[in-house]
């Protein structure tokens, strides 16, 4: 068992990883639609390929009433935020008793 808390850490440590890069990649492609910047530019192109997909399945539930405003990259932050505070913890507090 001792051997499985370990994996079970681990596992937890790198989807929290995942997960920070990811907030911080939907953070970039939220600034950078602010700004504008070139759509040819790789980062920006990058950017908009790694967030799109997500941001469109949110938009197919969130009903957009001509407010003009997209709020599926706040949805996606509050699944990243929920998802780092409660399956890391789980899984980090289920590998400690496991040790």
């Amino acid at each position: 068992m001792f051997v499985f808390g370990n994996f079970l850490q681990a596992v937890a440590l790198i989807l929290s990883y995942v997960l920070w890069a990811y907030m911080w990649i939907v953070i970039g492609a939220v600034i950078i639609s602010w700004v504008g910047a070139d759509p040819y530019n790789p980062i920006v192109r990058f950017l908009h390929q790694a967030t799109e997909p997500v941001f469109y399945r949110v938009r197919r539930y969130l009903p957009m009433s001509g407010w003009g405003l997209d709020f599926s990259p706040i949805i996606v932050l509050l699944a990243i935020y929920f998802t780092r505070a409660f399956l890391i913890r789980s899984l980090m507090d289920l590998a400690q008793r496991l040790r």
